[in-house]
């Protein structure tokens, strides 16, 4: 059973918080690249518990392509807020005084102190890196030296089209969609009018039976379900796909009719202790088809939830959002149960303890990438027997 103590350690994201100072040492995506136009450079964003902005900048001379940044969102002056302010070619401008800062954080006009004033130069704001990858914009908030942005397939492939889907925010903690993502169990019940074992009666639902199996790799948990055949004296299906640790999960999904795999990555962004925004990065392999690794990529927003308030449950995400947003706005884990089936939530939980050890004795916790030599295309190995996609596959589901 996890205390009280473990779990505050577990899922509190402030900085100086245990949990938050592990989350530190990893890329997040703070909005996706469209977002921000010359029209509309600017956006509040709030990420491990603090309140931001990240900016768009115009290209420098003879460069083509926009600049970013990510700032406090409250001035050092006065601390109005740089969300309603605007930018030019030199950085961020408050709305209420002028003052203006580069995308270093460091204060490079005063319009109202004297032209002489040197005070400028001891004001910094603070500010984080930012870099574009596969349509999304990513902030590094923890100390240096900051790691490589990790390459993940659907982000750094180009041989085909890519589209980012901006979520509803969840309001729980992170760790209960991440806590979801080792807990196979859950699918067959929460999305069974999805999944094909539901041509199953009612009275045959509770005679089915799936085996699952967890092992950890170098970029988080590969979890596996085991299914039996469809017919007696078939072999069992397996469906693989992993955990990428801390926050992301991968998997690939068929577009029925089209002989083509989707391969996604849902990204679960903390943003504070009890609010998550979600991500999820489609890429279609295809033969004809071409989105650089460094490009914009298409968006649309998903609302998860009716105007009234009620879930969509239609939608796979609505469906796991009500699961994850009824357990509370941070589950009580000293009231839980835990069964067989949830070695893979134990084993998670298991690995932050490590990792977050790891960090605390200075050392980078599991998947921070260094060597530029690891981090061209990070392919990750899926498998889907219900729906006949692998690893292997993968070249014959491509058009």
């Amino acid at each position: 059973m996890t205390s009280a103590a473990e779990n505050e350690t577990l899922t509190r994201v402030g900085a100086g918080t245990p949990a938050g100072e592990l989350l530190r040492r990893y890329w997040h995506p703070v909005a996706a690249a469209g977002e921000l136009t010359e029209e509309k450079p600017i956006k509040a964003v709030k990420l491990l518990g603090e309140k931001l902005v990240v900016f768009r900048l115009p290209p420098q001379p003879n460069e083509s392509k926009p600049r970013y940044g990510l700032v406090a969102e409250q001035c050092a002056h006065r601390l109005a807020s740089l969300a309603y302010g605007r930018v030019d070619d030199e950085g961020i401008r408050c709305p209420y005084h002028g003052w203006k800062f580069e995308l270093g954080g460091r204060c490079v006009e005063q319009p109202a102190e004297p032209a002489d004033s040197i005070q400028k130069n001891r004001i910094r704001q603070r500010a984080y890196p930012v870099q574009k990858l596969g349509g999304l914009l990513f902030a590094y908030l923890g100390p240096a030296p900051v790691p490589l942005l990790p390459r993940w397939d659907a982000l750094a492939r180009q041989d085909g089209r890519r589209w980012i889907v901006v979520d509803s925010v969840i309001e729980c903690n992170w760790l209960q969609p991440m806590e979801n993502s080792v807990d196979p169990a859950h699918f067959y019940w929460l999305h069974g009018s999805l999944s094909p074992p539901s041509v199953l009666g009612p009275r045959q639902m509770t005679q089915y039976q799936e085996k699952y199996e967890f092992r950890r790799f170098e970029y988080g948990i590969m979890k596996q379900r085991i299914t039996p055949g469809k017919n007696p004296g078939d072999p069992p299906m397996i469906d693989e796909h992993p955990l990428v640790f801390p926050t992301t999960l991968r998997l690939d999904i068929d577009l029925r009719g089209t002989n083509q795999v989707r391969h996604v990555l849902q990204i679960r962004v903390p943003m504070d202790d009890t609010n998550t925004w979600h991500y999820s990065v489609n890429f279609v392999p295809s033969a004809t088809e071409c989105s650089p690794a460094d490009s914009d990529a298409p968006y649309e927003y998903c609302p998860l939830k009716s105007s009234d308030g009620q879930y969509n449950m239609n939608l796979v995400l609505a469906q796991d959002a009500m699961a994850w947003e009824t357990q509370g706005l941070i589950t009580d884990r000293t009231q839980e149960h835990l069964g067989t089936s949830d070695r893979g939530i134990v084993m998670l939980r298991r690995m932050l303890k490590e990792q977050i050890e790891i960090v605390q004795s200075g050392r980078d916790p599991l998947g921070v990438i260094r060597d530029p030599a690891q981090n061209t295309i990070i392919e990750f190995h899926t498998r889907q027997d219900r729906i006949g996609l692998s690893s292997s596959s993968r070249e014959e589901q491509t058009v």
